[in-house]
């Protein structure tokens, strides 16, 4: 599996993967009618916009073992003043969960923190429905903060919960992954 910072070139693939995500992962979330429809469109006009003006605190990273996409990862360093960085997808195909993959991709957004924004924390949105991604978090020593909602695109109301790491927390953090 290689890894990299993404291009302005991967926007395309990057909002396949997410739409396909959403697909998979938001049925009950998000409405069926954009899930079946509207997604792909959507999720291409964000990535369009994100890869073509990136804001200077954006870093989107991807993982591809070639030709094919296998996942991606996108954050913003210190986008929130008590919480720190925001990672705000972190998204990999069915055929990869279990690989390790989101597990690298979580590496290189850890170090991008550490080496960028040292005093952040870091912290994500996950669906209440998604175990399989809550476990994931856990498992690296997130902390189940608080729940909220979001009000995907598209329609639906969809219970989340709000997993945080303090600045210290993602140090040790680094050094479970390996990127200290």
């Amino acid at each position: 599996m290689q890894y990299r910072e993404a291009t302005r070139t991967d926007a395309g693939r990057i909002a396949a993967l997410h739409a396909e995500s959403w697909r998979a992962s938001y049925r009950g979330a998000a409405s069926d009618e954009f899930l079946d429809g509207g997604v792909f469109e959507d999720r291409e006009r964000v990535w369009d916009e994100r890869m073509s003006s990136p804001p200077s605190n954006q870093f989107v990273v991807v993982a591809e073992e070639s030709p094919k996409l296998a996942g991606f990862a996108c954050a913003y360093g210190d986008e929130d003043p008590i919480r720190g960085t925001y990672l705000d997808n972190l998204h990999v195909l069915g055929e990869w969960q279990g690989t390790g993959v989101g597990r690298g991709l979580m590496a290189r957004v850890v170090a991008w923190c550490v080496d960028r924004y040292p005093d952040s924390g870091l912290y994500l949105l996950v669906l209440e429905q998604n175990e399989r991604a809550r476990r994931f978090y856990e498992r690296l020593g997130a902390t189940d903060a608080e729940s909220t909602t979001w009000l995907p695109p598209g329609g639906g109301i969809a219970p989340s919960r709000i997993y945080t790491w303090t600045k210290d927390e993602v140090a040790d953090l680094a050094s479970l992954l390996g990127t200290s």
